[in-house]
């Protein structure tokens, strides 16, 4: 069985997130789908296998199977239309999360994601602690939004992951109004066993959808200010969904030595 390492989220390697991207004939037990994700230690990674109804996704931290996963999903689509589909500009997925469409379009990938219902929460002295500085709104959807007075206050914070892991959502996510783009984000996820995810597509499908509507605007150009960095394009074109693009670009391929059960 082959396995792909994959860049979304750049144009370069070594930057964006980085996903382990495995394509198989038929699913393993989830403990060895569980055990090789622990050996890889990235934030994700993703399993494929094609069934009748075509491609099945799963997702799988270090920590655990997920439901929803932007940047292992950009990742799976550059690996199966330019390795296994070349010929095609189109991939669907079967996911946790429900059929999910993929299109490259040049050199982006575009992934229409289900949003999710957004609900302003009371900001607490507990958010305040996680994340060392005091947020000036706290929004709850899958995942938990809080925003800040500046970007800078969003760049170089040092969150306790402890507290995170204490306070609301699947991921803690703090963000701010940008200078250069419409917003600058990170994304912490202790409760999966990922401190920081680098470029969290998921994640942006909620962070997007707070932005456009604060900013009454469609089209979000977002930049994740992890180590690494990265940056999505988000477009909301219908209600209830919202589009995420992004660059991808190839780190390894590698065949695994042992034989998943």
């Amino acid at each position: 069985m082959k396995q792909y390492i994959v860049d979304a989220f750049t144009s370069k390697p070594f930057a964006g997130n980085p996903a382990a991207v495995c394509v198989m004939d038929k699913w393993p037990s989830e403990e060895s789908m569980m055990k090789l994700a622990m050996e890889n230690n990235l934030s994700e990674t993703a399993f494929i296998v094609k069934e009748e109804q075509g491609y099945h996704l799963r997702w799988f931290t270090p920590g655990t199977e997920v439901e929803l996963c932007g940047h292992a999903t950009l990742a799976s689509s550059f690996v199966i239309l330019n390795y296994y589909e070349p010929e095609s500009d189109i991939v669907r997925f079967q996911t946790l999360s429900g059929l999910l469409t993929i299109r490259r379009k040049g050199n982006l990938y575009e992934m229409d994601f289900p949003t999710f219902e957004l609900k302003e929460i009371p900001v607490t002295d507990a958010m305040e602690s996680a994340f060392g500085v005091r947020p000036i709104k706290a929004v709850l959807g899958l995942d938990l939004i809080c925003v800040f007075d500046s970007e800078e206050q969003v760049r170089k914070m040092e969150p306790d992951q402890l507290k995170l892991m204490q306070i609301e959502g699947r991921v803690q996510n703090a963000t701010a109004k940008g200078t250069d783009v419409d917003c600058v984000s990170r994304s912490f996820c202790p409760k999966v066993s990922v401190p920081e995810d680098p470029v969290c597509g998921s994640a942006h499908v909620q962070i997007a959808d707070y932005w456009s509507k604060e900013l009454q605007k469609d089209s979000i150009d977002a930049y994740q200010a992890s180590k690494r960095g990265g940056y999505l394009h988000c477009e909301k074109r219908e209600e209830g969904r919202m589009v995420i693009s992004g660059e991808a670009v190839l780190v390894a391929i590698s065949d695994l030595a042992v034989e998943l059960e």
